[in-house]
């Protein structure tokens, strides 16, 4: 075990040289001074409540996701019993207190109408019920009503797309390290250390992104839609610029596409006018319900509708067959490329509104750096002094482990891009603190070995060799805690679990692997008669 050819000599010292000098960019940072900018500059980002930045709590619309179930269900039933095998008519279908209901025109198929609709159904979780209650009253009307149980399921299924969407549009905008987590079962909290201005990332956040394409119903009188009257089947959509002056359109409420089955989306400018505009491409099943509309409804009008607005309503000229579309606006190009960014990422399942909103300043993250780092120098000159008085030779070693190992840290923290937080801090501290136990542990075996008469050489080899097993049963006990720490926890308790596997990982190596090494080459050195311990 104390053998220690060259070239493994040589391989642990390039581990703790790449690591070590990894840091630097970091402790050049919080030193304040420059680091060459010719050089690599992997450094530790520092969370909202060291660095600043801003706190963000959105809150979604629950009943929102009540009345799109109610139209969902309206849709797949005409389509499921209109593509039954005989068709089954039926009369015109009501929402009104938050239930599907409508007449079989033919008495005689309501049974097979009740299978058809059956299959639209699903189970509420673990919960045992439906998420729709399906009923026949007089014989001939279906009554569909949602179930607690499938709009619990339904919330929270739009809750978790909306925190994957808001992650990705976060992403997307390029900050580091933001803390994205729900609270409670409406709520979301964003935290993006560094940004100082959430101006442009409420404005994101906000958007729901849900892009649709609808025909325009010509027969609407426009004296009808001034008074907000609509035909049968249609809704009343209102212009995104309120400068145009334009009363609002009537489009058909079913049909159309929506804008889910996007690939991409670019801002870009227009060749001819160079106005801002972004360019979509559908995937194969969108490019080709999109070819569909626009064959059957050439020298028609259709409406670009983006969050309940009409972006525009060109008139199809030709069918478009490639699986691309262009929107085009009142776009700036920031606005465009926002816009971009939501319809790439997805839109919201759900309207999300900011209903707290915090801009933290870093100064309480520089107090709380400074006496992180008073509390560190205190902590580490105080281990370092009773490992040399202590165990001699063998507590100065500790000691040079103890540096190399807190430079370690930091660099492959930097190397691995983590964020560094208050909770981190204190497992930074609380890592360098019980670095030390491995070292206690080899030097007290190693006493009671030369106290039962064994020689210097084989002392040393048993002290390190039985103390090993003792030193990584205990950390292995610690990774799991932090593992479950970092999986079930949120933000900052992660932070201070990715820390603390770090730390360990880092503290065996030097306390054990090179403090072996280093002994082992003195040894061979000097051929000591006795230990100093």
């Amino acid at each position: 075990m104390l053998d220690f050819p060259r070239w493994k000599q040589a391989w642990l010292w390039f581990i703790t040289a790449a690591c070590a000098l990894a840091a630097l960019p970091s402790i050049f940072s919080v030193a304040g001074l420059d680091w060459p900018k010719a050089l690599p500059d992997p450094r530790i980002n520092l969370g909202l409540d060291l660095a600043g930045g801003s706190h963000i709590l959105l809150e979604a619309n629950a009943d929102q996701v009540r009345r799109q179930r109610l139209e969902t269900m309206e849709e797949d039933v005409r389509a499921r019993l209109r593509q039954a095998q005989p068709q089954i008519r039926i009369g015109d279908i009501s929402t009104k207190d938050g239930a599907v209901s409508f007449m079989v025109a033919d008495p005689a198929q309501v049974d097979a109408a009740r299978e058809q609709l059956q299959t639209l159904t699903s189970g509420a979780q673990l919960t045992g019920q439906r998420d729709w209650d399906l009923q026949v009253l007089d014989g001939s009307r279906i009554v569909m009503t949602p179930t607690e149980a499938g709009v619990r399921q339904a919330i929270n299924q739009a809750m978790e797309t909306a925190t994957e969407v808001v992650r990705k549009r976060i992403d997307a905008l390029g900050t580091r390290e933001p803390t994205i987590i729900r609270q409670g079962s409406d709520r979301i909290v964003v935290q993006v250390p560094g940004l100082k201005d959430p101006t442009a990332l409420k404005n994101l956040l906000g958007q729901t992104a849900k892009l649709e394409f609808k025909m325009v119903d010509q027969t609407a009188l426009p004296s009808d839609l001034a008074q907000g009257i609509v035909p049968p089947g249609d809704e009343l959509v209102p212009y995104a610029d309120a400068q145009r002056g334009s009363a609002p359109l009537a489009v058909k409420r079913l049909g159309g596409i929506k804008g889910d089955q996007l690939t991409n989306a670019q801002a870009s400018n227009d060749d001819r006018t160079n106005a801002a505009v972004v360019n979509i491409t559908f995937d194969q099943q969108g490019g080709a319900k999109f070819a569909r509309l626009t064959t059957e409804n050439v020298g028609k009008p259709f409406a670009i509708i983006l969050d309940g607005k009409v972006l525009s309503a060109p008139v199809i000229e030709e069918p478009i067959l490639g699986g691309t579309a262009r929107i085009s606006g009142s776009f700036t190009m920031e606005s465009a490329n926002q816009l971009a960014i939501a319809l790439r990422s997805g839109a919201l399942p759900v309207d999300l509104k900011v209903v707290e909103e915090r801009t933290v300043g870093p100064d309480l993250g520089a107090d709380s750096i400074k006496k992180g780092m008073i509390a560190f120098g205190v902590g580490t000159l105080a281990l370092m002094l009773f490992m040399i008085v202590t165990y001699g030779r063998f507590g100065v070693y500790t000691c040079i482990a103890l540096v190399l190992n807190t430079m370690m840290i930091l660099g492959v923290m930097a190397g691995i891009n983590t964020t560094l937080t208050l909770p981190g801090i204190a497992g930074f501290v609380l890592t360098i603190g019980a670095a030390v136990d491995a070292n206690v542990l080899i030097n007290e075996r190693i006493r009671e070995e030369r106290a039962r008469g064994r020689k210097v050489v084989q002392a040393v080899e048993l002290g390190y060799k039985e103390a090993s097993r003792a030193i990584f049963d205990a950390n292995i006990t610690n990774v799991i805690a932090a593992a479950l720490m970092f999986f079930f926890g949120s933000g900052p308790v992660k932070g201070f679990a990715v820390v603390l596997v770090i730390g360990i990982a880092t503290s065996v190596f030097t306390a054990v692997t090179l403090t072996r090494m280093w002994v082992a080459l003195w040894l061979r050195r000097a051929r000591p008669a006795d230990l100093v311990l």
